[in-house]
């Protein structure tokens, strides 16, 4: 089956629709996440939307991209959006995040214990998965304050797409009961005994932790769990309603990726795993699709040129006749030329100016560019018809490669216009 057969990705329906209320858009690393989610902030923004863009992105592209000095914690309203609706966003602060928790669950003396306490610090700044477990979070702040009628979220850069999905689960099974029993147990073992066992504890911890020795980090990890003993629930009931709601009807996953084969193949994983966990996916946003404006020529027939061209085998265009240099080899049978009557026949080939030389050189040089061009056309194409042979029920927009980077709402609209009609690419995309 090939991409031309998959169901084409409705997007302005999508956006429209008021009772969708988060999209997520989610992929591999460097596949276009925050340039897509932003194009349809600003699409669903322009077309009456209220809107917040949540990003992780640490680049800062997004905010240079709509005319913002800087993102944070707190949404910022973005300027020269055209229509009724309102873009606002923001960039996690994945420790700011994790202080608003402590600081909305716990009273004001123990909570400054809890946010000068090392360990905390540590575990906030550096814990493996903490960056997807407070997108989640403030996901789910963002959906509580019910201030938005749309919430676009941009997945952080993670390793795998699917660190999105396991990160909520795997941190709230890293704060429960069992989670601080184990450091407990150290400081009732006690001694050196207590220390090794705290090593082993300590395993999945971030190299940070390792710089702290000693009984210095014993009582830290005491101070830490005796001040937070009655948050860690919090954690696993938000870590499941945040679950849930990303199950609702009012949420759409976008998987985004370009077309390759790794980005394709972990796309592939992720549309899987939205199938299992019965989430609800809107389609794939295919982003940096190549085309050419002269598909019709081949890369065999554009490569057989440049070596006629080098050859010297091409047919030349002078004095308004067209011959062949080889004469020899282009007519077996010559016929005679008829010359003036007091003088012989100049017979010499016609000799082919420096300037020619520099044009052939040139036009072959460009017949190999497109020749590589259209090779990676056809790469493209095998690996996309490969993944829509694997699911033909996604739907799929096309979005063509851009010659630079997006950093302005001009461009964020060009990106949205072709969002709203990507089912196929240009001729002409570049």
């Amino acid at each position: 089956m090939t991409l031309d057969a998959a169901p084409a990705l409705e997007v302005d329906p999508l956006i429209d629709d008021p009772a969708t209320r988060i999209i997520v858009c989610c992929g591999a690393g460097g596949v276009g996440k925050t340039t897509t989610a932003a194009a349809l902030g600003v699409r669903a923004a322009e077309r009456g939307r209220k809107v917040v863009v949540l990003t992780i992105d640490p680049a800062r592209r997004l905010a240079q991209s709509m005319g913002i000095d800087s993102l944070d914690n707190t949404p910022r309203r973005v300027k020269g959006i055209e229509g009724e609706g309102e873009l606002h966003a923001m960039m996690l602060d994945m420790k700011r995040t994790f202080d608003e928790i402590v600081e909305a669950h716990a009273d004001a003396e123990r909570a400054r214990a809890i946010l000068e306490n090392p360990f905390y610090q540590s575990l906030s700044a550096g814990f493996a998965g903490t960056q997807e477990y407070m997108a989640m979070e403030k996901l789910g702040q963002l959906r509580a304050r019910d201030e938005w009628d749309l919430i676009i979220v941009d997945t952080p850069p993670s390793r795998s797409a699917l660190d999105f999905l396991d990160a909520p689960g795997r941190l709230g099974s890293f704060l429960d009961g069992k989670f601080i029993k184990l450091l407990m147990a150290p400081a009732k073992v006690g001694g050196r005994a207590g220390m090794k066992f705290l090593n082993v504890g300590m395993s999945m911890m971030t190299g940070t932790l390792g710089k702290l020795l000693g009984g210095q980090l014993l009582r830290d990890v005491q101070t830490f769990v005796s001040a937070m003993d009655t948050m860690f629930g919090g954690f696993r009931t938000r870590a499941d309603a945040t679950y849930r709601l990303l199950q609702a009807p009012g949420t759409a996953f976008l998987v985004v990726a370009a077309p390759e084969r790794d980005a394709l193949r972990e796309a592939a994983y992720f549309v899987e795993r939205l199938a299992a966990e019965e989430m609800p996916l809107a389609g794939l946003v295919l982003n940096r699709v190549h085309g050419s404006g002269a598909a019709r020529l081949s890369a065999e027939r554009a490569l057989a040129a440049a070596e006629n061209l080098d050859e010297g085998r091409i047919v030349d265009q002078g004095s308004g006749k067209t011959g062949v240099r080889d004469s020899a080899a282009a007519s077996p049978d010559p016929q005679p030329v008829d010359g003036p009557a007091d003088g012989p026949v100049d017979c010499t080939p016609e000799q082919s100016t420096p300037a020619d030389h520099t044009t052939e050189q040139l036009t072959a040089g460009l017949l190999r560019l497109h020749a590589e061009r259209m090779q990676v056309l056809a790469r493209e194409q095998r690996t996309r018809d490969r993944f829509t042979a694997l699911h033909p029920e996604v739907a799929v927009a096309q979005v063509p490669a851009l010659p630079g980077d997006v950093h302005d709402l001009a461009g964020l609209r060009a990106i949205g216009d072709q969002l709203a009609t990507g089912d196929s690419v240009p001729a002409g995309a570049v």
